[in-house]
């Protein structure tokens, strides 16, 4: 697995501001764009250049916090 894939990802409508939201709110605040699959592969190479900048800088990563919804049974 990825650095990036312990990271939880998602795209999201801003009805307020009529553009695709992509969130990662353990690394970053977001990023928006028109096409919500073009988004979350910007997103993803996004989250990447900050793991790619931690690790040169020698920081440690946050631990990743926010975990998606999971349904009870």
């Amino acid at each position: 697995m990825k650095t990036s894939d312990q990271y939880h990802k998602w795209i999201e409508w801003s009805e307020e501001d009529q553009v695709y939201i992509g969130k990662c709110p353990d690394l970053i605040t977001g990023i928006h764009g028109d096409n919500p699959t073009q988004l979350y592969s910007e997103l993803c190479d996004v989250i990447e250049d900050i793991i790619q900048y931690f690790v040169k800088e020698g920081r440690e990563l946050p631990p990743p916090k926010i975990r998606p919804m999971r349904e009870v049974a």
